[in-house]
């Protein structure tokens, strides 16, 4: 992509100046605007309409999490980027389910604070290592719902119908049997989709067929 302009929010002045400095000489990537608490950051993304927010969870007026969730629903181009002291269960959760599309901790390299800021801005995501974790644990217990402008993760699967029913049936722990019976098919065709489909999402067992089919939200 191209110049990569961004808005940073935290209520520490010097905190934002270290960020500019460490940003300044880096090609392709821009700080046009800073703002000191949420209520701000709203307003300066309102005339700047930025690429990426960088902002900080603990801030007055309105706190990173709210701020995530305004972006969201308002400013759908701008992507938004957690940079907080914060590793809590808590606060990680949160902010994804208010939309995020990363969240990096402040004791970051620089190296990875880059390739954190290119990412989210291209589109993707980016979680620091332990907040990986905490999502993952927190996404296959259920309490991960995100509520973020992007459309639904596409299919890279490309599973047909029969595939999608048979992968429904076998997240309900049901066997080849009752599969079989409740879709009108044989035993062996239910047993060779049940194989087909472990081999196409290359997963070893019902755990990780679990997981990655929440992932992809193929269900």
């Amino acid at each position: 992509m191209d110049m990569i302009n961004i808005v940073l929010a935290d209520d520490h002045e010097l905190v934002r100046d270290g960020i500019k400095a460490l940003l300044e000489d880096q090609q392709g990537i821009e700080v046009i605007d800073e703002a000191a608490d949420g209520r701000e950051a709203l307003e300066v993304l309102e005339r700047t309409n930025p690429d990426l927010l960088i902002v900080d969870i603990r801030m007055p007026e309105l706190n990173g999490i709210e701020v995530v969730t305004e972006v969201t629903k308002t400013y759908k181009n701008v992507k938004t980027l957690v940079l907080s002291m914060h590793d809590s269960e808590e606060y990680v959760v949160k902010a994804i389910q208010a939309g995020a599309d990363g969240y990096l901790l402040k004791g970051a390299s620089k190296d990875e604070f880059l390739k954190a800021i290119t990412k989210v801005a291209s589109g993707g995501k980016y979680f620091t290592g332990d907040v990986s974790a905490i999502i993952m644990n927190n996404f296959v217990n259920g309490n991960v719902t995100s509520t973020s402008k992007k459309d639904p993760v596409a299919d890279p699967f490309h599973l047909t119908k029969r595939e999608k029913q048979i992968l429904s049936l076998v997240l309900q722990l049901k066997n080849n049997k009752v599969i079989a019976e409740e879709l009108q098919i044989s035993k062996r065709t239910a047993e060779v989709h049940r194989f087909n489909l472990m081999k196409k999402l290359d997963v070893k067992n019902i755990m990780e067929l679990n997981n990655k089919a929440k992932e992809y939200q193929l269900v």
